[in-house]
């Protein structure tokens, strides 16, 4: 996920993390100023569903405005899927982890 709360700001005009804590002060969220830096600077690791109530509410936006997915960062992170090789009519597919065979039938 991409936070988008600072391009979100400057399109209704807030151009100044000042101003946007002031605002959200004056919705009744008090935000400490280094808690708003984090917010202003880069992509919070948490963020309470209240706190995005108001944030929303103040930059007059949905929570999908201000949390952009990226859909390639998730591919890049999942495992390749593992590719089966026949070979003499028995299926073979590589296991993880300590390579056993099966016993004999």
């Amino acid at each position: 996920m991409r936070w988008n709360m600072r391009m979100r700001a400057a399109e209704q005009g807030i151009w100044k993390s000042t101003e946007l804590r002031r605002r959200l002060a004056d919705a009744g969220l008090e935000v400490s100023a280094g808690k708003m830096s984090a917010l202003w600077t880069g992509t919070p690791t948490t963020i309470r569903l209240d706190d995005l109530d108001v944030i929303c509410a103040v930059l007059e936006c949905e929570p999908t405005d201000l949390l952009i997915r990226e859909p390639e960062k998730v591919a890049a992170l999942t495992p390749p899927k593992t590719t089966e090789a026949t070979t003499g009519g028995t299926v073979v597919t590589p296991r993880f982890g300590r390579h056993r065979t099966t016993p004999p039938a």
